[in-house]
């Protein structure tokens, strides 16, 4: 049982073994203060094994049986025996490390504290089965750490396939609880995630080795590339400390970021060009959006647009999306835009598109969600985009994986038979809202995302790339400007209803 319960205390904090939690599984008591309970663990040894010690920045635990420790010692209670030489050699060493006792008495208590050595004393278990029962907590604590780093490695590369280093960056800093810097090898900054932006100093103090105090202790630097081919400095600091895992996770996206900084993406002027002609198909020119899209291969004279975004990091919509369209035969008339894809396809396969969508969240259990537009002309392709995202913000806010724009018959009913004064009158109630410029800008951004969501805490503050805090501070001033509770349905609905009419004031 106690093998187990070391089992769920790692999976459920996640975190490497210390003094604490061993003495706490072994029903131990920790006896002396050289070494604080928080401790991280490393290595076991018995102790007339022990020589060095592994790393400086953790402790090794040393198995000892209440004898064997006493006759190393010399201390025989009144016996006045002198310490061993084994004993007066090892001291020093000793007091680095946590001693592990089966038994617990006077005199070994009287010997750890007068020497300023850490122990655990655990009378409960018997000492043949100590030290096999330690390597073994400390074999599945390795074998946890390596799985969250394979794992972290797993979402790194995936999300570098579609953001590159920013990508990588922001998902590293989310996966250490911590900030990181990326720093070109002059010291310059090249990006940064999380609170990186306040550390760049102390961050390029430490790369560099420059003599100044630094106000953010415990500090990781990692070399992206080695030697003279050394093209930059991963700089990143976690709230969880110096742990295992985080400095195997670090020196792996180190070498991921080696990669993308020396690989050039053949493939990124494919992605601009993309996305300035969809920026010109968009723009409401209908002789420029014809002659674009013959020179772009579509020969059609209508289109719709959709939209599709995923809840996973691990899908990889635009890869996935080519290959759809490549199975269709449909020319790429689609584009990244923030966290989703924004595309134009023939009217004759958007229903294909509809089933390849149900297909794949249904058989890879990844949740998709699609919007659809109508069928427009080329002169109102922006239109049929607008449509396609209030259909998506439907489809995200009913939890579904489609929604087609012309099957919306309750909200869009209500707004298309609202008059312009009554459709100004409902997105007025979003005007406290407004920045210091008039515009609707951040807070209205977090108020939409926040009811698309269901109130999700956790999935709003995500798609917002904030901490939960910070939103919850968002939308606490949004409810006072605007005088509306999110708390309250009818004000949920009002504020749902006052936004899509401010869409359409837009668009």
């Amino acid at each position: 049982m106690v093998f187990y319960d070391l089992i769920t205390i790692l999976y459920t904090q996640c975190m490497a073994v210390d003094a604490m939690s061993v003495a706490r599984v072994l029903d131990g008591v920790i006896v002396g203060e050289s070494l604080p309970p928080t401790t991280m663990i490393d290595s076991v040894s018995a102790l007339n094994s022990l020589n060095v010690l592994a790393h400086p920045g953790y402790a090794c635990l040393v198995v000892a049986a209440p004898e064997e420790l006493l006759d190393a010692s010399g201390d025989e209670g009144s016996s006045g025996v002198e310490a061993s030489p084994l004993w007066n050699s090892s001291l020093a060493i000793l007091q680095s490390t946590i001693l592990v006792v089966s038994g617990d008495s006077r005199e070994i208590r009287n010997l750890l504290t007068n020497n300023g050595v850490t122990g655990i004393l655990c009378p409960s278990v018997a000492p043949p089965v100590l030290l096999p029962k330690l390597i073994s907590m400390l074999a599945s604590d390795q074998a946890a750490e390596d799985r969250l780093v394979t794992q972290g490695m797993k979402v790194l590369t995936q999300v570098a396939r579609r953001g590159g280093v920013p990508a990588v960056m922001a998902e590293l800093a989310h996966r250490i609880d911590g900030w990181a810097v990326l720093l070109d090898s002059q010291g310059h900054a090249i990006t940064s995630s999380g609170a990186g932006t306040l550390h760049i100093q102390d961050a390029t103090a430490v790369a560099l080795n420059r003599p100044v105090k630094v106000r953010h202790p415990g500090l990781q630097v990692h070399p992206v590339g080695q030697g003279e081919d050394l093209t930059a400095y991963l700089v990143i600091a976690s709230r969880a400390g110096s742990m295992s895992r985080i400095r195997d996770l670090a020196s792996q996206a180190a070498a991921l970021l080696d990669l993308l900084l020396r690989s050039n993406d053949h493939f990124a002027t494919e992605r601009l060009g993309r996305e300035v002609m969809m920026q010109r198909l968009l723009a409401g020119d209908a002789v420029g959006a014809e002659f674009l899209l013959r020179r772009w291969g579509v020969l059609e004279d209508t289109m719709t647009a959709f939209v599709l975004s995923s809840r996973s990091k691990s899908v990889d919509l635009e890869r996935l999306l080519t290959r759809w369209f490549d199975d269709l035969g449909c020319v790429h008339v689609m584009t990244m835009q923030g966290d989703r894809m924004a595309a134009l396809i023939r009217d004759d396969r958007a229903e294909m598109i509809a089933d390849l969508v149900a297909n794949y969240a249904s058989h890879e259990q990844h949740p998709l969600r699609c919007g659809f537009g109508t069928s427009v002309g080329f002169d109102a392709l922006s239109r049929s985009m607008a449509e396609a995202y209030e259909a998506h913000a439907t489809a995200v806010t009913d939890g579904r994986s489609i929604a087609f724009y012309a099957a919306l018959p309750t909200v869009q009913y209500v707004l298309e038979h609202l008059g312009p004064e009554s459709s100004a009158q409902l997105a007025s109630v979003l005007d406290g809202l407004r920045d210091e410029h008039g515009a609707h800008g951040e807070l209205t951004h977090t108020l939409q995302v926040y009811l698309a969501e269901h109130g999700s805490w956790g999935v709003a503050a995500s798609r917002l790339g904030v901490h939960r805090q910070t939103l919850s501070l968002r939308m606490k001033r949004a409810e006072r400007l605007t005088g509306l509770s999110m708390s309250n349905p009818d004000d949920r609905a009002a504020a749902w209803l006052a936004i899509r009419a401010l869409k359409r004031e837009l668009h």
